[in-house]
């Protein structure tokens, strides 16, 4: 397994797999349309290719999976310099072999490489799975996001 940053060439690859995890994330409750979106993940993944902001995973010519990373940038000064894990992904059939925490580690080290002092991410409350993942990892709760419909009688 090799851990390498993305060329223009795996751009498709990562499309297809931003696809997949995004119709994943739909049964932990994610609002985000995965094939409707192809377009404009397609540009963003070319974004972080050319801002070297894309790490893939490979097993010889095959891609198995990726991570994005990027330091955040707000408008308001913080005491900590937040580099964010924005997506991870590894295929189905690649799962269970280590792949995940070796791009977790290699996002986070890039990002310490680039100056951060903590590394933020978001998991869909409802993935369990994910949840003990990256707690296993050292992450824990730091802020919580909540939400409500407007389809109900309190509003």
């Amino acid at each position: 397994m090799e851990i390498t940053l993305a060329t223009a060439a795996d751009v498709d690859a990562v499309v297809d797999q931003w696809v997949a995890l995004a119709r994943d994330q739909q049964t932990y409750g994610s609002h985000l349309l995965a094939s409707e979106n192809r377009t404009a993940i397609r540009e963003a993944v070319l974004q972080r290719v050319v801002a070297d902001e894309l790490l893939v995973a490979r097993d010889g010519e095959t891609l198995v999976g990726f991570v994005m990373v990027s330091m955040e940038r707000g408008r308001y000064e913080q005491r900590r310099t937040r580099g964010l894990i924005e997506n991870i992904y590894v295929r189905p059939d690649y799962r269970r072999e280590g792949i995940g925490s070796e791009l977790l580690a290699a996002g986070e080290k890039a990002l310490a490489e680039n100056g951060a002092t903590v590394v933020a991410l978001e998991v869909m409350a409802a993935n369990e799975s994910a949840r003990r993942f990256y707690a296993d990892h050292g992450y824990a709760p730091h802020r919580i996001e909540l939400e409500k419909s407007t389809e109900n009688d309190t509003l």
